[in-house]
Order: structure tokens, then sequence, then C-alpha cells
């Protein structure tokens, strides 16, 4: 069986979150041992990540060359609002049009119980199984030295507490709140790494942004290996988003073993637990409290549960588990040609 990842759309998403999980697809793909294809013709099974209008297409003419097509349920109606310019306005027809597109799937891959549920809520028929998007823990790791760097790059002292967060500056990931907290904490600095196109940005944000607290640093968008660097420089990370279909910023983060903060929202129920990997906050009031219980030295006994969540969650053990996905399918698709026959 020959898996073809279809990359139509991916110089859109790289930045992002569906960038990151295409990376590690390919990634765990080739560590386990599954046979690639860049080759469409050669391909048995086409992977889809994305809800462009060619990805769409692409679907189409797998099923029709009776190719089997996974389709990655990235995205929601819930985590495409408060996204966006217009995004509002536009979630229920963009709820109809990914729907539309998952329907092409034999399969629709979702990184956790909590999206699987809203997917399935919406009427998909089709099998629906939770795989996360996994996370290279041998890349991110806890690296001193590459904390230093990190420091050394943007002149900050070894005493300064720096809190740092990433993701897209939207209102969804919670950057009202990120800038809320800094001018409640001047001593401490807060930096955001991420970005996004600026005619996306809501004027709100855009405001917001001009008028930030002299304690907040943008860095925008950054490679991988400056992003690690910032985990592993960093006294705290803390994730204000409002909504993810999983969060593989807080991933790497956990595999840096970075003390993390996030938002007590139903994603990381079942998985993330409060006071044991991480900490969780309802409200920029708790999010402080806790920043400040990890200043104090109270986060470090995470650190070592946030690591071994993280490896839990690695390229080759999702990997093998996409592998037992696959199988499942082969089996079902057995099953259904094996009654079609009795039945004959």
């Amino acid at each position: 069986m020959k898996i073809y990842l279809y990359k139509g759309g991916f110089s859109i998403v790289r930045k992002s979150g569906v960038g990151s999980a295409i990376r590690h697809q390919e990634q765990m793909l080739k560590e386990t041992g599954v046979l690639v294809t860049d080759q469409w013709r050669e391909a048995d099974v086409v992977h889809i990540n994305t809800v462009f209008p060619d990805s769409f297409f692409a679907a189409y003419l797998a099923k029709k060359q009776g190719k089997k097509v996974v389709y990655y349920g990235h995205s929601t109606m819930e985590d495409f609002r408060n996204s966006f310019v217009g995004s509002n306005m536009a979630a229920p027809l963009f709820k109809r049009w990914i729907c539309r597109c998952y329907r092409m799937g034999d399969a629709v891959l979702t990184p956790t119980e909590y999206s699987r549920g809203l997917i399935m809520g919406y009427g998909i028929e089709k099998p629906v199984y939770s795989i996360t998007n996994g996370v290279d823990t041998e890349f991110f790791c806890a690296d001193r030295k590459a904390g230093r760097k990190f420091r050394k790059k943007y002149q900050i002292p070894e005493e300064k507490k720096v809190v740092i967060s990433a993701g897209h500056l939207i209102r969804r990931k919670g950057i009202f709140d990120f800038l809320s907290l800094a001018s409640e904490m001047p001593d401490t600095l807060f930096v955001w790494f991420g970005g996004g196109n600026s005619w996306a940005v809501p004027r709100d944000v855009k405001r917001a942004l001009r008028n930030k607290p002299d304690n907040v640093l943008f860095a925008g968008y950054v490679e991988p290996r400056e992003l690690k660097e910032a985990y592993c420089g960093a006294d705290a990370f803390a994730f204000f988003s409002y909504e993810e279909t999983e969060g593989i910023v807080v991933l790497e983060a956990l595999a840096c073993e970075v003390p993390v903060v996030v938002r007590d929202i139903p994603v990381y129920e079942g998985w993330l637990e409060d006071g044991v990997q991480v900490y969780k906050a309802a409200d920029t009031k708790e999010f402080r409290e806790k920043l400040e219980k990890i200043f104090f030295q109270c986060g470090l006994k995470m650190t070592a549960a946030g690591r071994k969540l993280a490896e839990e969650h690695g390229i080759y053990e999702t990997g093998m588990r996409l592998n037992g996905i696959y199988e499942e399918m082969n089996r079902d698709e057995r099953q259904s040609r094996t009654d079609i026959y009795k039945d004959g």
C-alpha cells in the first residue's frame, strides 16, 4: 500500500499548525516504514490535510480512480470563529464546506476526542478517528545552550522572567488576554511568536498591537529551530487560545520541559491534567496566579510529566497508531467485499 501525501495549498498553511501536521505525517510515515510515493498514479491512499477547493477536487479525483482517501479534520467551525476578518459571518458556510470535504474521505482523522466529537456532531457518517498530530521529541527537547541563544539574541538578562506564547495574531488565540496580562506584570517580558497576513487581521487587533505595553515583544514567525530556543530559554509557556483541535505548540513546549499554562477549555480534557503536566487557567487572573506559582519554582514538578506525555505523542508512536488505522480500514474493506460476495 503506497501513500501519497497531497500538498496542495501547503505554501499557504506552512506557517500554521496544519503545516506542522503535514511535515509530521511525512516524517512518521517514513519512520514507520510505510511506502510513500510522490507519484499520484502509484498511490493506493491519498492523504489530504487542507480544505481548499483544489484539495476537494483532489479527493474527488482519487475516489474516481479507486484510491482510498484519508481526510484530516484539522478545521472545525468552532476554531474558525473569532479568527480572521469576516470569519464569524462566514462560519456557517465554512461548516457546510468542510463537511462536504470530509465526506469525501473513506476515513476522517482528527487530533483529539474533542474535535472528533465536533466532527461527528456535524453528521459525518464516515469513520472518524482521533489521532494526535504528534511532536518531534528528538528535536524539541530541553537544551540549555539553545535557551542561552534565545536570551542572547533578544538581549534578555538571565534573571529576567520571560513568558512566551505562539499563534496567529487573532482573537481566538487570546491575543487580548496576552496583552492584558502583560500590562499587569510589567516586570516580566512577554514574547509572542507568530503573525499572519496583515489584510486578514481585524482592526481591533491591529489597534491593540499598536498600543502594546512596553514589556511585550512580537517576534513574528520564526523557524522551528528558533522556536525551540525560545521554549528552552523561557520561564513559562502560556497558551491563551479559546478554541483548538489540539495545539501542536503545547506539545512542543511540553517536550522542551518548560512549565506550561493553558486555558481551561474542553479540548484538553482527558489528556492534560491540571497540576500534573500543565496548569489550567480560566481567565487572566488565574493565568497570573499560575505563572507566579511557576516563577516560585512550583512548576518544575510538572516538566517531567509533561515530557513523558509529549513522548507518548511522539512521531514514531503516532506513526504506529496511524498504521493501525490503515489496517482497520483494510479489514473493513475486506469485510465489505466478503459481505458483497456472500450476498451475491
